[in-house]
């Protein structure tokens, strides 16, 4: 692998320093292979009515909905009205009243039930320990 590598490194020297270059011949051409040469281009034929017009030189209020326009303008005020209206307003409503999937908000009511109700049984809030250690069964200090 090596030693293939190495092939690679005398080469690659003398392709990075030599720039792409583009050979053109330079010898006149001969009649026997024919003209390959390029005469005077065709001027463009102009042609009144046929040319491309810009969409703002016809409507300068142009908003790219339509061409005609009544329809441009038509078409942008519904888009608008159905892009903040509809998905901003009614879609932040709706996602602003979707159910508590994560259930915190009862649990932030069920915690503070519970606070009230050992605060009244004058318990602390915590206990010092979180499970009964009667029922915890520990090995023995033979056991590994």
């Amino acid at each position: 692998m090596l030693s293939r590598l190495s092939l690679f490194g005398r080469v690659l020297p003398r392709s990075v320093s030599v720039l792409p270059a583009r050979f053109v011949s330079q010898s006149k051409p001969s009649s026997a292979t024919g003209s390959m040469a390029v005469t005077e281009p065709h001027a463009a034929v102009a042609q009144p009515g046929h040319g491309e017009v810009s969409p703002y030189v016809k409507n300068p209020d142009y908003h790219g909905f339509s061409m005609d326009p009544v329809e441009d303008e038509w078409n942008m005020k519904v888009g608008f009205f159905l892009g903040i209206s509809v998905a901003l307003v009614i879609g932040g409503a709706f996602i602003h009243y979707l159910p508590d999937l994560g259930i915190r908000q009862w649990a932030r009511r069920e915690a503070e039930r519970l606070i009230q109700e050992r605060e009244k049984e004058g318990l602390p809030v915590i206990s010092e320990n979180y499970y009964d250690p009667s029922k915890i069964i520990l090995p023995s200090s033979g056991e590994d």
